[in-house]
């Protein structure tokens, strides 16, 4: 029996605005090595490689001098294209993957599926503006960039939650849990493409 393919990739997006470097291993071990200029945004990134079992390396150099909406975007745009890029034809792989996740008091639930449409649909009333220097309207932006070139459909809902942090901790956990469940492979599926279509 022959070992399946490595599913890696690397992605590099340099742009006027910002210049970042993207890689990925969708079979991993859940290791990061972070740095976006944004602690908080370092923590929440590591939350999806260790709930997803995906090893992460994602380094980014900003204009955080105006603020951290384009390192934020940019780095889910370059997520994004790193997953499409590692998942390949998604032939074998589970395609849809959902978690709940609880942190104290706040409690969010992901849903996402390899559909290959871009979709994000997310409710989540933040109770604070900012959390570490992240602007909490940036998380839509970075799910957003992601949605956009993982080509995915992404449903994520904060159920409840009054402390922020905890808010966006839940979402991103979940998030991880939730891709990692949707890119595993199916060794019942075999090379079939989960679809009716024939195609994803």
């Amino acid at each position: 029996m022959t070992s399946p393919t490595p599913r890696i990739a690397e992605v590099v997006r340099n742009t006027a605005e910002t210049k970042i470097r993207v890689a990925v291993n969708l079979d991993g071990k859940g290791t990061s090595a972070l740095a976006t200029g944004i602690g908080f945004f370092d923590h929440m990134l590591d939350q999806i490689a260790r709930h997803g079992l995906i090893d992460l390396d994602i380094h980014a150099a900003g204009d955080l001098h105006i603020d951290g909406h384009h390192t934020v975007e940019d780095v889910g745009i370059t997520l994004g294209q790193a997953v499409a890029k590692a998942i390949g034809d998604k032939k074998g792989i589970v395609r849809y993957g959902h978690s709940y996740v609880p942190l104290d008091e706040a409690l969010s639930r992901v849903v996402i599926d390899f559909s290959g449409r871009p979709g994000l649909v997310l409710d989540c009333k933040f109770t604070a503006g900012s959390i570490g220097g992240l602007d909490t309207q940036l998380v839509h932006e970075f799910f957003q960039g992601f949605v956009n070139h993982a080509l995915v459909s992404l449903h994520i809902d904060n159920l409840r939650g009054h402390n922020a942090h905890h808010q966006a901790e839940t979402i991103f956990k979940a998030f991880g849990r939730a891709l990692r469940m949707a890119a595993s492979r199916d060794e019942r599926l075999g090379d079939v493409i989960p679809s009716t279509k024939g195609s994803l």
